[in-house]
């Protein structure tokens, strides 16, 4: 007796162990996240201005001082004071911010402040290679910051004279060479330059937020994002649109539509795949609800139909079939009908459109689903189904919600999973492969559902378009208005698929 499979174990791969993000990879994260980037960007960049607009507004005035020894009575002593000024004179700016100088200041101005709060308003600097310093004070008038500079500088010629004759040393004079004038704009806030900084902000927590929802967020978005999560290709991009449950059947309402064009190449790389050597039946399911399955597999039975074949859609998912309600078909008789033996196959096939594809509904929802498709007789009606039809296409429950496709999946060709963009977890998506490898069940590739617009690949294709006489419908209702004879050319995306399986075609 064969073992039962074991659960496969799977390691995902290290941050230093994958590629490094492309500029391609970069850009397509800030085009899919640039609502919640820009709007961190523009909170950023209203805090700058707010902060920018509550400060107040601070002028400022500059004297210039000539840093000079006196004369001596001989020539020297006046060298002497030459050298020390020289010297010097960055120890005479740092006297600026002194009590020593800055108590006089506020004697003479009458001011209400202390010589530290003073000393943070002043400041003083030496012009490189010169005996030049510069003092700048600030406030709120420019008419008292002009007089409290130039009432420093005086105060620091003074302070210098009286240092120089308790010392015994040259006296040393200041100079005024340049006296404060009153501004006549503020010196802060800089306008301008708050505006630069709050943009670079705000660029910068843009991509910063962009970067961290993209990292942080586990649903699937994009290709990538699945070949991260499982080891099975992404063999079909499905664009979204908005009357998806309206119109299921895009493959036909458009014929050159982006949705039509990724069903289409969804049956070229199963075509290449050559899933259909061992058993020509298809199983069509998802992770969750409402990701897309029904609508895919109803699209992916019309491009076969499209292509000349005969093609048998079942509604395999005997909790909640939609089917007959997309397809507009009878839905009381079907696959439970068949399996409870009251009624053949043929009996209750109804076709659905010109060119091949019949659709067989659900039935009456049954008490009993899984124990129905797991019956012996579920088993003879797929042996008859691939007798007749050149492809069986089975639309199934969700994998995490219940075991029907578990019991399902082993009986069939291959199995097709659906995951919905911004929907599916990678985390989900996981769980749902691995329960289809723990039963052996061939998993084919992954069709990435409802991707926006900005995300799907190019299409490569090239027709022989002859539009033909309008099919006449066999079925109660057909969303197709036509039925062109086309032939694909295969793209980049399915030839890579195709050499992927190509040592299991060659085995076959």
């Amino acid at each position: 007796m064969r073992s039962p499979p074991s659960l496969r174990i799977r390691r995902h791969p290290t941050p230093h162990e994958r590629n490094p993000m492309e500029p391609r990879q970069f850009l397509t994260i800030l085009k899919e996240r640039w609502r919640s980037a820009l709007l961190g960007g523009l909170v950023v960049l209203a805090a700058v201005v707010a902060a920018t607009a509550v400060q107040t507004p601070m002028y400022e005035s500059t004297t210039r001082t000539f840093v000079q020894p006196q004369a001596g009575a001989s020539v020297d002593e006046l060298n002497t004071g030459i050298v020390l000024a020289g010297q010097q004179i960055a120890s005479y700016s740092d006297l600026v911010t002194t009590p020593l100088v800055l108590d006089p200041v506020i004697e003479e101005l009458g001011l209400s402040t202390t010589s530290d709060e003073l000393a943070r308003r002043v400041t003083a600097t030496v012009r490189p290679d010169t005996l030049i310093i510069e003092i700048k004070a600030k406030d709120e008038d420019p008419a008292v910051a002009a007089a409290l500079a130039d009432a420093t500088a005086a105060s620091l010629g003074t302070s210098l004279e009286s240092l120089g004759s308790s010392s015994g040393t040259p006296a040393i004079g200041l100079t005024v060479v340049s006296p404060a004038v009153e501004s006549t704009s503020p010196a802060s806030p800089s306008i301008l330059m708050n505006t630069a900084i709050g943009l670079v902000l705000a660029l910068a927590t843009a991509v910063t937020i962009a970067l961290l929802r993209d990292h942080f967020d586990n649903r699937v978005r994009r290709v990538e994002d699945v070949e991260k999560a499982v080891d099975h290709p992404v063999i079909a991009s499905v664009p979204a649109i908005r009357d998806a449950q309206s119109a299921p059947l895009v493959s036909t309402l458009s014929y050159e539509g982006p949705q039509s064009e990724a069903y289409r190449s969804l049956r070229t790389n199963l075509q290449f795949m050559a899933c259909t050597a061992e058993g020509r039946t298809l199983l069509i399911t998802s992770a969750l609800p409402s990701e897309g399955k029904s609508s895919t597999a109803i699209n992916l039975a019309a491009v076969f139909s499209q292509a000349g074949k005969r093609v048998l859609l079942i509604d395999a998912d005997l909790r909640r079939p939609s089917v007959a309600a997309y397809t507009g078909l009878e839905g009381s008789a079907g696959l439970t009908t068949v399996l409870a033996g009251d009624a053949d196959l043929m009996d209750v096939v109804q076709p659905m459109q010109a060119g091949g594809l019949d659709v067989l509904t659900s039935g009456v929802v049954p008490p009993n689903p899984s124990e129905l498709l797991a019956s012996s007789r579920m088993g003879e009606l797929l042996a008859e189904a691939e007798s007749r039809y050149d492809h069986v296409i089975l639309d199934t429950s969700p994998l995490l919600a219940v075991t029907d496709p578990v019991v399902l999946a082993p009986r069939v060709g291959g199995t097709v999973v659906v995951a919905r963009s911004d929907r599916t977890r990678r985390s989900q998506l996981e769980v749902a492969i691995d329960r289809l490898s723990a039963v052996g069940a061939p998993v084919l590739g992954i069709v990435l559902n409802r991707v926006h617009l900005g995300r799907t690949e190019s299409y490569d294709y090239e027709y022989t378009s002859t539009p033909p006489a309008a099919p006449t419908h066999r079925g109660r209702a057909s969303a197709s208005k036509s039925a062109w004879v086309q032939t694909p050319r295969l793209d980049e995306g399915a030839a890579r698929v195709a050499r992927r399986y190509e040592p299991a075609v060659e085995a076959r």
